[in-house]
């Protein structure tokens, strides 16, 4: 139940919604009591069971079903003498309408407060989720599934909602009408009562079972779920490579494999949740008979009146309804809190990269960065081995060498993406761990070989992340990045909506956006990681002249894949197998005959592409 009272957790303070749910439920289930007791001496009329008023003393003041059961005779006796039958039958009527009326209005009124519970906690369980997620550190999301987590802020907080907050008015309600019922119907008629609950834990019994195994196949499900989008978000993503390859049947058997699996689970949970229901129905009717045989034979017997024996019958049913609701919610549960214990996987994760509690702030940036000494792994792998590198304000600097040298990786850590497992990356001769992450990240425009757009309007993704920006500040940084021409030609200008992952634009266009943002951002660090790979020469040519104007007495680190766009750089790095191999300018490096003269030999014949 640990999981559950976190869950709970997200409602604080509670006296809010319990304070005012408790008494709402309250009124309303002693209203239901009232109108079922005002249905005995309707009874009593239409069997011709009342007494006359003579025959019925005023009831001695005590707070007891004696006396309330002795007020309600002598009042109906009161109303046959002077009003007649007819009459007094119309006015308990009308005052049983009143009466239900009542019942139903505090009942609607808890029903509120229920539904604001529910609201509170799924927000701010879905706000605390999403800025845990967009707070951790970028390794997380290496070894985690988009669709997993997609399916945690959806599918798992459904589940949640609807399975352990939907329930919170069953343990809210009805233990307070249990209560009530109980009390009532021992003080009616105690024998018959002892007999109900000495049969209904052999229910409870068959409830537990049930839950349990309940409890594991929810996980199950969940994960399963998860995978499913996964599998939907692989297959929209590459959907060209699917039709390209001719791989529709293969991509469907994938998914149809696991959307049977997920089917056979959740059908499996659904024969076994709704089992609880039935169960308890069963135990009810046993129970109804033995009342019904034993409270027979005390009515044939005269030791218990009719109409109260009615009232016997009547009560046990409502015991019976909040049992039922209480036994459903104890095997709904179990699915409900599987969600939650997912998604406190995620709320308890560690951030490994965060702001120090005494951190310093990056107000300028003066000098240098410096490398120092540094190694890093992903899991058991090492990437970097003792890397030392100067970067001095206002220089460019490129990185070279084949695929999976680690040149992402050393760039990663200058914003601290990551932190290296040995070693110290320093600002200024700072630490970078020394400052907060914001004004650190403030510093640094990144321009990656992926442009990351998103679904929004041309201004908007330019401006991204940046207050009280301008049109005229858009259009100038558009303008350095080679984009405003294009821009001004489409349907709306900036306020044109890109698509998703921009997607109406051209690679070429998409990257310009993506340096006018960079531009806007104005940092006084820069890294540009393959910014140019993807594109033709056309594109290329515009994309390099934009990439050109944004270096200017910039800082620069460039990861380069076209060699022919790094010759001017101050310093060239040759990274290979996480190690730097070579280090000087490009005359330099030719003049050593070595890794790079073997790299710009094959670029040569490639259009200055690095093919290794």
């Amino acid at each position: 139940m640990k999981t559950f009272f976190r869950l709970l957790s997200f409602a604080k303070p509670y006296t809010r919604f319990t304070v005012p749910y408790f008494f709402l439920t309250l009124i309303s289930t002693l209203f239901g009591l009232i109108n079922i007791a005002f249905i005995l001496p309707i009874l009593d009329l239409l069997f011709n069971a009342t007494k006359s008023l003579d025959q019925i003393p005023y009831p001695e003041a005590a707070f007891s079903v004696a006396y309330f059961k002795g007020l309600l005779d002598y009042s109906t006796a009161w109303l046959i003498a002077h009003h007649g039958k007819s009459t007094t039958l119309i006015f308990i009527s009308a005052f049983l309408i009143s009466t239900n009326f009542l019942t139903n209005a505090f009942k609607y009124l808890a029903l509120t407060v229920n539904i604001r519970l529910r609201a509170t906690v799924i927000y701010n369980m879905r706000t605390r989720l999403f800025n845990k997620i967009v707070n951790m550190d970028v390794g997380f999301f290496s070894s985690q599934r988009k669709g997993d987590l997609m399916s945690r802020m959806t599918n798992d907080l459904a589940e949640i909602e609807n399975s352990v907050i939907g329930t919170l008015q069953v343990f809210f309600r009805d233990p307070f009408t249990l209560a009530i019922w109980l009390t009532a119907m021992f003080a009616i008629q105690w024998q018959l009562m002892v007999l109900t609950l000495s049969i209904l834990p052999i229910a409870g019994l068959g409830v537990s079972i049930i839950s349990k195994k309940l409890k594991k196949q929810s996980a199950e499900s969940q994960k399963s779920s998860g995978h499913i989008l996964s599998l939907i978000d692989e297959a929209i993503s590459g959907i060209r490579i699917i039709k390209g390859f001719v791989a529709e049947q293969f991509i469907f058997n994938r998914f149809n494999a696991q959307g049977q699996y997920y089917a056979n689970v959740t059908k499996s949970m659904g024969y076994k949740r709704e089992l609880a229901s039935p169960i308890t129905e069963v135990m009810g009717i046993a129970i109804v008979s033995a009342i019904l045989f034993i409270g027979g034979n005390l009515v044939f017997e005269g030791k218990l009146d009719a109409s109260t024996f009615f009232m016997v019958i009547i009560g046990f049913y409502k015991i019976l309804e909040p049992l039922k609701g209480i036994a459903s919610s104890f095997t709904s549960i179990q699915t409900g809190i599987s969600a939650g214990n997912r998604l406190f996987e995620i709320l308890d994760a560690d951030v490994k990269v965060q702001s120090p509690e005494s951190h310093k702030t990056l107000s300028t940036f003066n000098k240098s960065i410096q490398l120092k000494n540094i190694s890093f792994k992903y899991h058991e792998t090492e990437v970097l081995k003792n890397i030392n590198i100067e970067i001095p304000k206002g220089k460019l600097i490129a990185l070279v060498g084949p695929s999976g040298g680690g040149k992402s990786t050393l760039v990663d850590l200058i914003p601290r993406f990551y932190d290296p497992a040995f070693g110290t990356v320093e600002i200024d001769g700072v630490d970078i761990k020394e400052f907060d992450l914001h004004s650190l990240r403030s510093h640094i425009g990144i321009v990656t070989q992926e442009s990351i757009l998103f679904n929004d309007t041309i201004f908007n993704n330019i401006a991204f992340g940046l207050p009280n920006i301008t049109q005229a500040d858009v259009e100038r940084a558009a303008r350095i990045a080679n984009a405003h021409e294009f821009i001004i030609k489409t349907d709306e200008g900036y306020e044109t909506s890109i698509g998703e992952r921009g997607s109406k634009l051209s690679g070429g266009q998409r990257q310009r956006l993506s340096i006018a943002r960079a531009v806007l951002k104005n940092p006084d660090i820069l890294i540009l990681d393959e910014a140019t790979s993807a594109l033709d020469n056309e594109s290329e040519k515009l994309v390099q002249e934009a990439l050109n104007n944004l270096m200017k007495e910039r800082t620069s680190i460039v990861i380069a894949h076209r060699l022919s766009t790094i010759r001017h750089a101050d310093v060239i790095l040759v990274l290979d197998k996480g190690e730097i191999k070579e280090k000087g300018t490009h005359e330099e490096l030719m003049a050593l005959q070595g890794i790079y003269f073997g790299l710009h030999q094959h670029a040569s014949g490639t259009g200055g592409i690095i093919t290794e």
